[in-house]
């Protein structure tokens, strides 16, 4: 044996060249996979920063999702009226929006103060009325009751018909003298912004009257269009909402009625709206949420009193 060998093993095992480069590149891949996600990240951060509304979210919560009788109807011994699903039993319509920077309510009907107490609001920044109708709009001396405690300068806005209505059966509301708490009433005319919210009011019709709908734009998306009380949804109010992210439409029943919309009239406005997701609300006894639920298309479907959808 030459005197400069050795008989124990090699301390280092020497690899295959194409073992070592493979070696190499697995290292080299995964630098670069950390150095592409603290890229990343840094692009987010910045960007959340700078932007402020990334990744934002627009929260929406029912609170009532019954037509005008609200569910079970009085008297009545339906199925639906019966049911012991609590999903089923339905409030008058109306609806609440959070987003970081503010909090509002979508109409106050005469079940108000129970939606108040059962969702635990504690507060809001502005009141959105959509039309005089008592289903939405009799909740307003509890609305009332609630700025006396919390905010009297909470503004109420409505289109001048609404307003008008609503002055007229609140009359005692609005007197100089015995109130603490005078609402303030402001008239939509176009398109404004509450916090970080921009919407677009436009008209729908409702009989003899005309229903304002309205589409909230939040952290540059179209994020939600809310349709209640229409019997069809004209050409500018369906360009005004194509494309939206979540449609809250009325679908009062299957039958056909002269004032709302029916479940397939609904759809067909989901549909010629390319809508991401549709919420049905303003629903009748004839509708069993189980039955309906199972019956819609992908994408579609009937909502319930304290849903809560993050838009």
């Amino acid at each position: 044996m030459h005197p400069n060998w050795s008989t124990r093993a090699p301390s280092t095992v020497l690899l295959p060249l194409h073992a070592v480069i493979s070696r190499f590149r697995q290292k080299e891949e995964v630098k670069r996979g950390r150095f592409i996600a603290e890229k990343i990240k840094a692009c987010f951060l910045h960007r959340r920063n700078k932007v402020g509304y990334l990744m934002a979210k627009l929260e929406l919560t029912f609170l009532g999702t019954g037509t005008s009788s609200g569910v079970p109807v009085i008297g009545c011994d339906c199925e639906v009226c019966r049911s012991q699903d609590p999903k089923d039993y339905r409030l008058r319509p109306s609806i609440l929006l959070r987003t970081e920077q503010i909090c509002l309510i979508v109409d106050t009907p005469p079940d108000f103060r129970a939606q108040c107490l059962r969702a635990n609001i504690r507060s809001m920044d502005a009141v959105l009325y959509t039309h005089a109708h008592s289903d939405h709009i009799l909740g307003f001396d509890d609305l009332c009751h609630f700025l006396k405690f919390k905010n009297s300068d909470t503004p109420i806005y409505g289109v001048s018909e609404t307003l008008t209505g609503i002055k007229r059966m609140f009359f005692y509301a609005f007197r100089e003298a015995g109130n603490q708490a005078r609402p303030h009433l402001r008239e939509i005319h176009g398109e404004f912004n509450l916090g970080d919210l921009r919407i677009v009011p436009v008209d729908l019709p409702h009989g003899l009257f005309t229903t304002a709908g309205f589409v909230f734009y939040h952290a540059g998306r179209k994020a939600l269009a809310y349709y209640t009380d229409c019997s069809t949804v004209p050409s500018r109010a369906e360009g005004a909402a194509r494309g939206v992210e979540v449609l809250v439409v009325g679908a009062l029943r299957y039958t056909s009625h002269p004032t709302h919309l029916t479940v397939q009239g609904a759809l067909r406005v989901a549909k010629h709206l390319s809508s991401r997701t549709c919420y049905f609300t303003h629903m009748g006894h004839e509708l069993k949420y189980e039955q309906i639920r199972s019956s819609l298309p992908s994408r579609v479907f009937p909502a319930y009193d304290g849903l809560q959808v993050q838009i």
